[in-house]
């Protein structure tokens, strides 16, 4: 059993001894797994949908999704790594399934997320309005990527996982990976220049 009131547990806990944890029974357990790992889980939805309510849902989503599969956790890879490819699959899902268009009002609080960008922040507003808008579009082209590109891009740079994680967690070799980065960012750039062109 881990002891919750212990504030460093929740990062020094390894990834096997809080699954067989978890897949015990514990409840503790579970909660410091979704305290350890929501920022990763959160950053790789919001990354791909661009909107904090929507991110939020799907991450909710994703954690609990983990929970019905932790059983089918290989452990030979990070948990980490696994729970970004979960969060990643579900919110490509999700982006594919509405059109919203981005809001400059939607933003997690607080602008925190590293490589967001944060127009209430930025010296040049008009600047920051059209690196927003950039992102949008850069998220709608990765959403419409054919697979398996869609999902190596989005693992590689929503996800930030690297090659190696990629390949354990899509259970596919490093040089397909590399392949499927470099083919996957071709048609991302072109994609976009089209759209620049348009």
């Amino acid at each position: 059993m881990l002891d919750p009131t212990e504030p460093a547990t929740v990062l020094q806990v390894d990834d096997h001894t809080l699954v067989d944890t978890i897949i015990a029974g514990d409840r503790d357990a579970y909660r410091m797994l979704v305290e350890r790992e929501s920022t990763t889980v959160f950053r790789c939805c919001y990354r791909v949908l661009g909107h904090v309510e929507d991110a939020e849902d799907v991450a909710q989503e994703s954690f609990i999704a983990a929970f019905r599969s932790l059983a089918s956790w290989r452990g030979d890879g990070s948990l980490r790594a696994w729970l970004a490819q979960i969060a990643t699959r579900r919110a490509l899902r999700a982006a594919s399934r509405r059109a919203r268009p981005a809001s400059l009002d939607d933003r997690p609080d607080g602008g925190d997320l590293p490589g967001e960008v944060d127009i209430f922040r930025d010296s040049d507003p008009a600047a920051a309005v059209s690196a927003a808008e950039r992102a949008a579009q850069v998220r709608e082209a990765v959403t419409n990527l054919p697979e398996p590109y869609r999902e190596t891009i989005a693992l590689r740079y929503f996800a930030e996982l690297s090659i190696d994680e990629i390949a354990w967690t899509v259970d596919r070799p490093v040089g397909t990976v590399k392949v499927h980065v470099h083919r996957g960012l071709e048609r991302l750039r072109a994609a976009l220049s089209e759209e620049s062109v348009a």
